[in-house]
């Protein structure tokens, strides 16, 4: 691509994303001070945060393989949970002193229990995630946050005022308010960032103090507005997926030489899409948020309607020439979404792909040919071959 961006707040970034470890959480654990590891978006980082601790989305980037997890789990089982589980019983990622899980899909809960069994982390919290979208459900799940914050307050020995949480509601508002101002460069006929080092920005988000991240991203931001538009790229391309977690697939796809515009991620867009309300009380403003407000994933009965129609919009705002949705293989899940997204996306002439990707990229041979064929077969269609 024409537009080399050069920044070594990008490349700090870039480092943030492709390890398990950073600079940032080395220096917090020195401090004295706690990380909670979290399982999934569903959980409100807000509480954690205005616990004085940092929340930080496990993940295995990096993972050798499998090996000490098949005691546990077998090849039927999702490639993240094995490698994530593998990476824990390693050591690896034994700078958390807690952990925290929704029951998002029967992997995960298998998950939580192994590693409850196996692994022992000083703080253990699970909560049920309602499989609906609701008023009754957010209540139900507001009580659910406030049981999280009790067990926390009681574990740690610390207080968590409405004021500490309001403070963090404002605080990780602030980030989203950031996020979305560089998508909205994404937006742009020639974007001043790929889309890997996008992903790379928004993953460094969810490994590192907020504080620091939006100084760094507001100092980023300003040397996009005045940096080099990317123009030598083929197509306009929008990933789809779950809890994609390594640029290097979107790296991938854009060696082929389109560029990646847009997203609806659950490292990307889907997180930062809306706001927490800070006008009411913020456990309600918290679950409100989660079971109301933000763009659903496919585990959340009801919301098919709702998620096609974000899709769309995304892809008409984002002017795409074609969607690619992603999975892991043996997620049920996004197995049925994609199946969903087929029949929406063709209804609406939107060319669309599909791509199964094992959780490490080991090849990447048959994605880089798909790809291609797939670029190919959108510039034939738009140049009337």
């Amino acid at each position: 691509m024409n537009a080399q961006f050069k920044s070594t707040i990008l490349q700090d970034f870039r480092k943030t994303a492709a390890n398990p470890v950073n600079v940032s959480l080395q220096e917090w654990k020195k401090s004295g001070r706690k990380i909670i590891g979290c399982m999934y978006h569903y959980i409100p980082e807000e509480i954690i945060t205005a616990a004085g601790m940092l929340p930080y989305r496990m993940k295995a980037v990096g993972s050798k393989g499998t090996e000490l997890s098949e005691s546990c789990f077998t090849q039927i089982n999702c490639g993240f949970v094995r490698h994530l589980f593998d990476s824990g019983v390693r050591g690896e990622l034994g700078f958390i002193d807690g952990l925290v899980s929704v029951n998002n899909c029967d992997h995960i809960r298998r998950f939580y229990e192994n590693w409850q069994k196996k692994i022992k982390t000083p703080y253990m919290h699970f909560m049920p995630f309602p499989k609906k979208s609701g008023r009754e459900q957010a209540e139900v799940y507001r009580k659910e946050l406030a049981d999280f914050k009790n067990s926390l307050e009681k574990h740690f020995n610390v207080q968590i005022t409405d004021t500490k949480l309001k403070k963090a509601i404002e605080l990780h508002n602030e980030t989203r308010r950031l996020q979305r101002e560089l998508y909205e460069l994404r937006k742009k006929k020639n974007p001043p960032i790929t889309g890997a080092d996008v992903h790379a920005v928004m993953v460094a988000s969810s490994s590192m103090p907020k504080e620091k991240y939006n100084t760094m991203l507001t100092g980023l931001l300003e040397e996009l507005y005045t940096g080099e538009g990317i123009s030598d790229y083929s197509e306009r391309i929008m990933v789809v997926g779950g809890e994609l977690d390594d640029p290097k697939f979107i790296e991938v796809i854009e060696s082929q030489g389109c560029l990646v515009v847009a997203d609806s991620l659950g490292y990307g867009y889907r997180a930062i899409a809306e706001d927490v309300d800070t006008d009411i009380e913020p456990l309600t403003a918290l679950a409100e948020y989660h079971v109301l407000k933000r763009p659903a994933c496919p585990r959340i009965f009801g919301t098919t309607f709702n998620r096609n129609d974000f899709v769309r919009h995304i892809a008409e705002e984002f002017k795409v020439d074609g969607v690619i949705s992603v999975r892991l293989p043996l997620c049920d899940e996004w197995s049925f979404e994609q199946v969903n997204l087929i029949g929406y996306l063709k209804k609406h002439g939107i060319p669309h792909l599909t791509l199964d990707i094992d959780y490490i990229l080991s090849s990447t041979g048959q994605i880089k040919t798909r790809s291609q064929a797939f670029l190919e077969t959108i510039s034939g269609t738009k140049h009337g071959r």
